[in-house]
C-alpha cells in the first residue's frame, strides 16, 4: 500500500513538471502568431483564425482517436511521439513563409497535442484517488495560469527580437518534455485489456450525457480561438508593445490564483 502510495505521489509531482513544460511551450509562441502574422505581416485574420482552428479542431476533434490508441499501445509512446510532433510543427512555424506552410505548422502541431492530451489526463486519473482529484486538477488549473504569464512574457520578449527565436523555444521546451517522459515516466498501460478502437469509440458515443457535454465545450473552443486571435493584436494595438500580451495573461493568472483554486475547494 505504501509502495502505491509513494507512485502517485511521485506520478503528481511528474505531472506537475511536465504540464508546466507544456504550458511554457504553448503560450510562448501560440499566443504571438496573430501578432506576427496579422499586425507584422499584414496577413488576413481569416487565414490566421483558420490556421489556429484547425489546430483546435485536429487536437480536440480528434482526441477520441488518440485516447484509444493510447489505450492499446500504452500513454508512454504516445506522449513523447506527440511532443515530437508538436515541437515539430513549432519549429516549422519559423520558416512560414505562406498561408499553407503556417496552416500545415498548426495542424501538425495539433496532431501532436491529439496523441500526448488523452494519455496525460488519463495519468491523472491514475495517479489521484478520487478525493484528491477535483483538487488536483484544480492546481494543475492554477499552474496553466501561471505557465501562461512566464510563457507569453518570454515570447514577447524573443519576439523583439525575431519570430524565429520564439518558435526554436517553444519547440525546444517540447523536445525537453518529450525527454522527461522518456527517461522518467515508466510503461504505464491505461487499459487493463486491449479493445478494438471501434469497441472503445463505441462505448464512449453510447454514454449520451458525456457526448452533450462534449458538445457544450464547442462554444469555449470557438471562444479560445478567438481570445487567442484578436485579444494580443488589440492589446498590443492599445500598449504599443507586444510584451503588453504577458500582461494580459498576467490578468488571467491573477484570476486564477485568487478564485479558481478557492471555488473548486469549495464547491
Amino acid at each position: 500500500m505504501a509502495s502505491v502510495s509513494h507512485a502517485r505521489r511521485m506520478g503528481k509531482y511528474f505531472l506537475l513538471l511536465d504540464n508546466l513544460l507544456v504550458i511554457l511551450g504553448f503560450f510562448v509562441v501560440m499566443p504571438l502568431i496573430s501578432i506576427r502574422f496579422v499586425d507584422e505581416l499584414g496577413w488576413a485574420a481569416s487565414i490566421v483564425g483558420l490556421a489556429l482552428g484547425l489546430r483546435q479542431l485536429t487536437q480536440q476533434g480528434l482526441g477520441l482517436f488518440g485516447g484509444s490508441l493510447a489505450d492499446r499501445f500504452g500513454a508512454k509512446p504516445l506522449i513523447v511521439i506527440g511532443m515530437l510532433l508538436r515541437a515539430l510543427g513549432f519549429a516549422s512555424l519559423a520558416l512560414a513563409d505562406s498561408p499553407w506552410i503556417l496552416i500545415a505548422s498548426c495542424v501538425l502541431s495539433g496532431l501532436g497535442g491529439m496523441l500526448f492530451d488523452p494519455p496525460r489526463s488519463a495519468l491523472i486519473i491514475k495517479f489521484t484517488t478520487p478525493q484528491e482529484r477535483g483538487r488536483f486538477i484544480s492546481l494543475m488549473m492554477v499552474q496553466d495560469s501561471a505557465g501562461a504569464v512566464l510563457g507569453a512574457l518570454l515570447g514577447s520578449w524573443l519576439l523583439s527580437y525575431n519570430f524565429q527565436w520564439v518558435c526554436w523555444t517553444a519547440a525546444a521546451l517540447f523536445c525537453l518534455a518529450a525527454l522527461c517522459n522518456a527517461l522518467l515516466l515508466p510503461a504505464y498501460r491505461l487499459s487493463l485489456r486491449r479493445l478494438p478502437m471501434r469497441v472503445g469509440m463505441h462505448e464512449v458515443l453510447q454514454d449520451r450525457r458525456f457526448v452533450w457535454f462534449v458538445l457544450t465545450l464547442s462554444g469555449y473552443f470557438v471562444l479560445g480561438v478567438q481570445v487567442m486571435l484578436m485579444l494580443p493584436i488589440l492589446v498590443k494595438e492599445m500598449a504599443g508593445s507586444a510584451q503588453a500580451v504577458g500582461w494580459m495573461y498576467m490578468l488571467d493568472s491573477a484570476i486564477a490564483l485568487s478564485l479558481l483554486y478557492p471555488l473548486a475547494r469549495w464547491s
